[in-house]
Formats: C-alpha cells, structure tokens, sequence
C-alpha cells in the first residue's frame, strides 16, 4: 500500500486541522475493512439529510448510537442467542458492528427510527445566523 504523507498539508495550513484529520483518517482506513453492515446516505432536504443502515435482526436495546466531536458513530451488540437452536443454514448476519460517520460542522442529529430492519438516523445542517450571507446596503451621500 502507497502511503501519502501529509505533513507539507500541515505545514502550509492554518485552522484547517480537522480537514487534515479526516483525509488522514481517510488514507489509512484498511481496503479490506467489510462492507458489514450496508448503509446509505442520502439528501432528503435542503439542508437535511438521512443515514440508513440495514441491521436486520437487531433491536433498539442492542443499538448504540453516540455523537461526539462531529464524529457520529453507530454500534450494535447481539445480546447472547438462544441456546438449543440449530440452523440448517444461517445467512443473516448476527455479528457485532461499529460504523463511524464524520459530520461537518454545524450539522446535528435530529433522531432515530428502526422500522423493518433498516435504521434511519436524521441529520441537518444549521448555519448559525452570524455566517450566513448579509446584504449590506450602499449608503448614498449627497
């Protein structure tokens, strides 16, 4: 694997420390990392948006999810399955998961809803007042 060095980045750049962190983080993610479990992520709105992840087989109690740092993660832990069952064939998967979500800032977490096995957690981005764009007004003096 081709690493790629980021220091010239931090050398060169000033406040941009999380930008940094990310592509870092980005870079050294393993490529065989699984796919497990599926999820998307899509715009549902101006400034609102949906991450759903297929956890078929879970419940709420054995799902965790946590905002901290503009880093939203979502875990899942099976509880202890019953004893005594035997499979003939077992294709869905039981196994634990953790899936991490960078945000940007200024975007929130709204809430969360589990129907059908897919679990849908609502997010939107809140610009705050003072870095929206003004109109400033041209004075005339006569």
């Amino acid at each position: 694997m081709n690493a790629i060095d980021l220091t010239p980045l931090y050398r060169s750049t000033v406040g941009f420390d999380r930008v940094a962190n990310i592509l870092d983080s980005a870079l050294r993610t393993s490529p065989s990392s699984t796919g497990y479990p599926p999820y998307n992520i899509e715009v549902t709105g101006e400034n609102a948006y949906a991450i759903t992840i297929a956890v078929a087989g879970f419940v709420e109690a054995e799902i965790d999810i946590n905002v901290e740092n503009g880093n939203l993660s979502v875990s899942g832990k099976k509880q202890k399955l019953e004893e005594g069952r035997q499979y003939l064939y077992q294709g869905i998967a039981e196994r634990s998961f953790e899936r991490k979500f960078n945000l940007a800032d200024h975007v929130k977490v709204d809430g969360a809803d589990l129907k059908n096995g897919l679990l849908t957690i609502f997010l939107t981005r809140e610009i705050p007042e003072a870095m929206k764009p003004k109109k400033i007004k041209i004075n005339s003096i006569n």
